[in-house]
């Protein structure tokens, strides 16, 4: 997902929402939205605040002193964040970092790159990708199948390939997901014997 061109026009990524103040210390659970956190939440790293306008913190920016998993939640300090009330003032800020124009991480797109793709499940155009909708605990590509609308997870258990250079991503479905394909229907054996 890209943000609004609030540093001429560089493209964002979406990294992480900041979730709830942990501990004393400043300390906030992360809810994360990239595949290499450690990467990412490097001491040093600044980051855009995404936060409402009435927030201290709107039109700043932060960076991190520490990142590290603790009881198996990733958890970041930032630089003049120093006790559990400061950390309370950022709780549901969502953290945006600009994109490389060298850079692409991997398994990460906007969602302008992904609307229209081709939708395929074995080798069969299914639908086509409407929208994309964003949850806390996955994302949802709106695929638009007929006359219907179907939420796949956005997980690579169910789109293991997006292939953004072909205009297509590959679905894995589970059974039911996609009901309505033609393909789908197994073929009565005794219509097989009549046409003989």
């Amino acid at each position: 997902m890209v943000s609004k061109d609030r540093n001429q026009g560089k493209n964002q990524l979406r990294v992480g929402r900041l979730v709830k103040a942990h501990g004393l210390k400043g300390a906030l659970k992360l809810e994360l939205y990239t595949d290499n956190p450690e990467r990412r939440f490097v001491p040093g790293a600044a980051f855009t605040v995404q936060v409402p306008e009435a927030s201290p913190w709107h039109g700043k920016d932060i960076t991190v002193r520490e990142y590290r998993v603790m009881n198996g939640n990733p958890v970041v300090f930032f630089d003049d964040v120093d006790d559990r009330e400061g950390a309370e003032s950022l709780v549901k800020a969502i953290l945006w970092i600009d994109q490389d124009d060298d850079e692409v991480e991997d398994d990460a797109w906007f969602d302008h790159q992904l609307v229209g793709l081709d939708v395929v499940r074995e080798d069969v155009v299914v639908g086509r990708v409407s929208r994309v909708e964003h949850f806390p605990a996955q994302d949802l590509l709106i695929v638009k199948s007929g006359d219907k609308e179907v939420m796949v997870p956005f997980v690579a258990a169910i789109v293991p390939t997006v292939d953004v250079a072909n205009g297509r991503v590959i679905v894995t479905p589970p059974p039911g997901l996609f009901e309505e394909l033609p393909d789908a229907e197994p073929e009565d054996a005794s219509d097989a014997d009549a046409s003989e």
